[in-house]
């Protein structure tokens, strides 16, 4: 179904859009998916050179296809299990103050829209100990996300970072190092910068000396008592998704149909998104977008629940004699709120059970709903299209 034109008094259809579902048999390859192609290739060639006959065979986006790993790595006492609580177990963060450390490495399955682990790795594990298996913990790796806590003396953080990045690069020089420095809440934005500065030249410096140009490292002031380390988080796992350009097409597409100011395609276990449109992001727009989806959930949670088998044939029997599903418009979630200004509506639209689509709405657009919802859920068919395509590859 083509978008509708909310911006014009009478309403016209719009053909000229050419996203997407309208790709021909060409095969786009995003710097995603050719990076993971890469490390797929890097792990093969390294089995071959050890046992060729284990070698696995030639398979683009192996990564993609199994779940990328993200390593939490850092010193001890730097936050890395608190961030895992936080983001992916929702645990209120005054609760992580009675965390122990972490003894042993602690792996995690999320289960979401796209399957991923998450190791957490003891800051006092030594992983160039010949006793581990390096291949078994960096082979087909999403990212290494590093943690340095800003409030306490970083200089050995650095150093060991450093020293872990130099090893690797031989082996595995396209893996993903996204560097989170944390515990920023409290700092002032100027010292926090500082420290930003601190940390990345210090980083730079030493890999530049030791002939290391333009690694790709990424980094994050995060903090676990704002939304920072759900935007921090959103960054790194937007990179492990291959078909993030048609999704950011399609955002962009419902937002300059339907006037709004700001899109997000949100996980809803863990409120990271996964997309977005093109326009910067504002964080007191994502911070209230994501804290609605709280909400919406919560009354799902209280509201929502398995209708017994007679009660289900009941409503489908006489007088409509229909199914459930056929009686409804929209079977998914579906939920607007206006703010206390009265013009600038949000609005939620379920995807499936995993994703959840948030915009922000222009001011003075609420007279328009009944079209911006004819283009949502465009949008949305759309998506689950993808995401359709996608796993039908996958499974090949």
């Amino acid at each position: 179904m083509p978008l509708l034109e909310t911006g014009r008094r009478r309403t016209k259809l719009d053909h000229s859009y050419n996203g997407p579902a309208r790709q021909g048999p060409v095969r786009h390859i995003s710097p995603v998916q050719l990076t993971l192609e890469r490390i797929h290739e890097q792990n093969r060639a390294n089995v071959q050179k050890v046992d060729p006959a284990k070698a696995p065979a030639p398979a683009p986006g192996a990564a993609a296809r199994g779940k990328p790993r993200l390593l939490l790595m850092g010193q001890r006492r730097s936050g890395k299990s608190s961030i895992s609580s936080v983001v992916f177990h929702k645990m209120p963060p005054n609760e992580t103050l009675f965390l122990e450390s972490t003894a042993r490495i602690q792996k995690d399955s999320m289960h979401s829209f796209m399957d991923f682990q998450v190791w957490d790795f003891p800051g006092q594990v030594d992983w160039a100990d010949p006793s581990f298996d390096l291949d078994a913990i960096f082979g087909e790796i999403g990212a290494l996300i590093w943690v340095i806590d800003a409030q306490d003396e970083y200089l050995e953080a650095i150093n060991r970072l450093n020293s872990t990045i130099l090893n690797l690069q031989p082996t595995y020089p396209n893996i993903n190092i996204e560097v989170f420095i944390h515990k920023v809440d409290g700092l002032s934005d100027d010292y926090k910068l500082d420290i930003q500065r601190d940390v990345t030249q210090r980083i730079q410096d030493e890999l530049s000396d030791h002939g290391v140009e333009n690694a790709p490292i990424n980094f994050h002031l995060t903090s676990i008592y704002n939304h920072s380390i759900f935007e921090a988080f959103s960054k790194v796992i937007q990179k492990l998704i291959p078909h993030l350009p048609y999704l950011e097409a399609l955002l962009n597409n419902c937002c300059q149909k339907s006037g709004f100011e700001k899109a997000y395609l949100f996980d809803v276990l863990s409120k990271i998104y996964i997309a977005t449109d093109s326009s910067p992001v504002d964080m007191p727009s994502y911070e209230i977008c994501s804290d609605y989806i709280d909400v919406i959930v919560d009354i799902s949670e209280i509201y929502g629940w398995n209708r017994p088998d007679d009660y289900i044939e009941r409503l489908e029997g006489p007088p409509y004699n229909k199914k459930l599903e056929d009686q409804v418009a929209c079977k998914d979630a579906e939920s607007c709120i206006v703010l206390t200004d009265g013009r600038r509506p949000i609005l939620l639209r379920e995807v499936n059970k995993y994703l959840a689509l948030v915009a922000v709405v222009k001011e003075g657009a609420y007279s328009k709903m009944p079209d911006i919802i004819e283009n949502v859920n465009a949008t949305v068919g759309g998506l689950l299209q993808i995401f359709e395509i996608t796993r039908r590859r996958q499974r090949a």
